[in-house]
């Protein structure tokens, strides 16, 4: 994004305000890509991800009215993709949530494994996971959602969110793993 788009975005939102199809293009172009980092996390593929940030952008242009001009925008644009990403997932009823239950685990066993992997392999990791932990480990560890917020919005049980979180981690663990081990053979 441009160095001078703190200067801009108000002129942009006052004009996506008044329906402006000009400002609402520019506010498109300005943060398509970003919109596309956060729910490509939350699908399978880019065409489901490209669906969700259209989407999210009509909400955005339609409810544009209810954000707090004192906040940034940024955070409040990537809250309206990841509810809009969830609701799509719950719209085509792909949860198979699985048994809540308050389930622990121990992670003491991290390691640094990270800095071994590229940045695609690891969204292909994460989207590998089951939906249900998927979305439930973008929204607790990448977009810093609370589990009681997080079972709010997936229909769920806080235990069956910090179950899921669990069990994510746990196979991104094993995931990560194989991957390093089929790099490093």
């Amino acid at each position: 994004m441009p160095a001078n788009l703190d200067e801009h975005l108000p002129s942009i939102l006052d004009g996506c305000l008044t329906g402006r199809r000009a400002s609402q293009h520019e506010l498109y172009k300005l943060y398509y890509g970003y919109g596309m980092s956060v729910a490509i996390r939350y699908v399978n593929d880019e065409s489901e991800a490209i669906s969700i940030v259209n989407d999210a952008f009509m909400k955005v242009y339609k409810s544009l009215k209810t954000f707090d001009r004192s906040q940034a925008y940024k955070p409040w644009f990537r809250r309206v993709v990841v509810n809009t990403a969830i609701n799509q997932l719950k719209r085509q009823q792909k949860y198979q949530l699985e048994t809540g239950m308050d389930e622990t685990g121990d992670i003491a066993d991290r390691e640094n494994i990270l800095s071994q992997i590229n940045y695609r392999e690891l969204v292909a990791l994460v989207q590998s996971l089951s939906t249900a932990y998927r979305a439930v480990f973008n929204m607790y560890v990448i977009d810093g959602f609370p589990h009681d917020e997080i079972a709010k919005t997936l229909g769920i049980s806080v235990s069956t969110s910090k179950s899921n979180l669990v069990r994510a981690r746990r196979k991104l663990r094993e995931l990560l793993r194989e991957q390093l081990s089929i790099n490093n053979a």
